[in-house]
């Protein structure tokens, strides 16, 4: 999953940070590419551990925030409320999640779901 990942944010030359979480969302693995904010590798990880313990994509929660719930922000333990962690589903079970930071929202979702898509190969 990493290296597929890698590959792709690579391939788009995106400096961005790599994070594979386990379903407690605890860090797996953590790549911080040559160029990508140190802040990045605080991020991925964050939004990894989002979807992992929720077991949906981290933009839902970014989503239900900008359509005004401000008070979710409160909730414990999710602090990756942000597009880019993608959870890792072995049929209706979550095994993990990949969350990536340091591009466009939309690009690091890109890069996990890549990474994912490692799986089925």
């Amino acid at each position: 999953m990493a290296a597929a990942a890698e590959s792709v944010a690579v391939a788009q030359h995106w400096a961005v940070t790599i994070a594979i979480v386990d379903d407690g969302g605890h860090l797996l693995w953590l790549q911080r590419l040559d160029g990508a904010a140190a802040i990045s590798a605080h991020i991925a990880p964050a939004k990894a551990r989002t979807a992992a313990l929720g077991q949906r994509e981290s933009k839902v929660y970014e989503d239900v925030i900008n359509q005004g719930r401000m008070s979710f922000l409160s909730a414990p333990v999710l602090d990756g409320m942000l597009e880019g962690g993608v959870p890792i589903m072995v049929g209706t079970d979550c095994v993990g999640a990949v969350g990536v930071s340091g591009v466009k929202s939309s690009e690091d979702a890109q890069v996990a779901r890549a990474g994912i898509a490692a799986l089925d190969n």
